[in-house]
């Protein structure tokens, strides 16, 4: 697959990677309104061990996204028995990954819980429903991996069926799992963490039953090389381990924001873990044109063609900015219906509001700035992205330290941090690509 700087091109990578996330959205926002049926507390304590989890799921997005820099720069130059061997070598590596981020875990969670929250029934309900969602990584990591190769070789509509799949399984043993529906037991919070782990289980096996039944092993031989290659691992992990790191952090400063507002109490816990399905709602469009930034830039410089990623990224911004500007319009329009899906409580719905108008406005920014970053990410330089991201999550804890933990500050003051980190990011990255350093980097 070559790329060109269309808008026919953006949007044909773009459009299914986006179908792709709004799929599990569904799946997130389904899981959130039933476990608002169930209580603010079994709510509000799956945002708190959800973003541990997200960590772990991230940490695979990183080596994802560095294999997938590969696959695409080896798409650029029509090398397709290179983009088999990066592939085959980078699940390896997932599925060696996720089973030591499992056994750590099993371990950590406890400690890290026990620590740094304080009321023990929010520490003993997630410590239960992450020693069950752990279960699911290896599948997850694997179809992250999956995913990266049908996008880096113009495939991005393939990812769509897994999502499906992952999706209508998790929902459907949500409901019965949660509320003991078809003669299952009423688990509650567990039984929404074990219907995330059946429905990333059936996303893995079709994810790579689409690989095989439409015989795309034929033209990328991955069964020729199912030996472990040591030096092309440690090419792939040199370009994977700063966005793995850049990945923990990122995500790593969201469950400190998270740990901080259980400090402030059990509604603004519950608030802020509906709040936070905004940036899944918005991020449809945001993170599939951030998808097609780094997959693209990364094909265009394999093509020798440097001088028009400049513009190609300026060209997908304000297309990422168009789309997210709709959904926000809908979201200042309609809030109070949005947060009535979550939970019946008036109460809880009017709390709510500031802080979401707040969000939504944060999420404009964040619009161009993932995209912008995403760029930087597809020039190779992951050590650049890493120090990036490292800075602004920094500053983020900054601000939430002072402002939540210290000054014990309402609720939409709290998520005023999401304006720090989108607008810092967009500046250094904005500021890096058009330095021009970035250019001659060989992958």
């Amino acid at each position: 697959m070559k790329t060109t700087v269309s808008n026919r091109d953006i949007l044909r990578l773009a459009a299914p990677v986006s179908l792709s996330l709004l799929i599990p959205q569904l799946s997130f926002l389904a899981n959130n309104i039933f476990l608002g049926r169930v209580g603010e507390r079994e709510l509000g304590v799956s945002g708190v061990a959800g973003i541990y989890y997200l960590i772990l799921v991230m940490v695979g997005s990183g080596l994802a996204s560095g294999v997938q820099i590969q696959m695409a720069r080896r798409a650029g130059e029509g090398d397709h028995i290179g983009i088999a061997r990066v592939f085959t070598n980078g699940m390896m590596l997932a599925v060696f990954l996720a089973l030591c981020l499992m056994m750590l875990s099993l371990w950590l969670a406890p400690v890290l819980f026990g620590l740094n929250m304080r009321d023990e029934e929010n520490i003993f309900y997630s410590i239960s429903f992450l020693f069950i969602r752990v279960w699911g990584l290896p599948f997850i990591m694997l179809t992250q991996l999956s995913n990266a190769f049908y996008i880096a070789t113009g495939q991005s509509r393939l990812v769509i069926w897994q999502s499906l799949s992952a999706t209508a399984v998790n929902i459907l043993f949500d409901y019965l799992l949660i509320f003991g529906k078809g003669g299952f037991p009423a688990l509650g919070l567990e039984g929404a963490a074990a219907a995330s782990v059946l429905g990333e289980l059936t996303g893995c096996c079709v994810a790579y039953g689409v690989f095989y039944f439409r015989s795309i092993w034929q033209r990328y031989p991955v069964h020729r090389y199912l030996r472990f290659d040591a030096e092309l691992s440690k090419r792939s992990l040199r370009i994977a381990a700063p966005l793995i790191v850049q990945f923990f952090f990122s995500i790593g400063g969201w469950e400190v924001f998270f740990l901080f507002v259980e400090h402030l109490g059990t509604r603004e816990l519950a608030a802020s873990q509906i709040l936070r399905s905004i940036f899944g709602i918005v991020g449809i469009g945001t993170w599939a044109f951030a998808v097609a930034s780094s997959t693209m830039v990364s094909n265009m410089i394999g093509q020798g063609r440097e001088r028009q990623v400049l513009p190609l990224v300026w060209k997908i911004a304000r297309i990422s900015i168009t789309v997210t500007g709709v959904i926000c319009t809908i979201l200042l329009l309609f809030p109070s219906q949005f947060l009535s899906l979550y939970r019946d409580d008036p109460e809880l719905v009017a709390f709510a509001i500031p802080s979401l108008r707040v969000i939504v406005l944060a999420t404009l920014i964040m619009s161009v700035s993932t995209v912008v970053f995403n760029a930087v990410v597809g020039t190779g330089r992951t050590l650049v992205n890493l120090t990036m991201e490292v800075a602004c999550v920094l500053t983020y804890l900054l601000y939430c330290y002072i402002i939540i933990e210290r000054l014990r500050s309402p609720l939409h003051i709290a998520w005023g941090s999401e304006f720090v980190y989108w607008t810092f990011l967009l500046t250094v990255s904005f500021l890096y690509l058009k330095s021009g350093r970035w250019k001659g980097k060989r992958i």
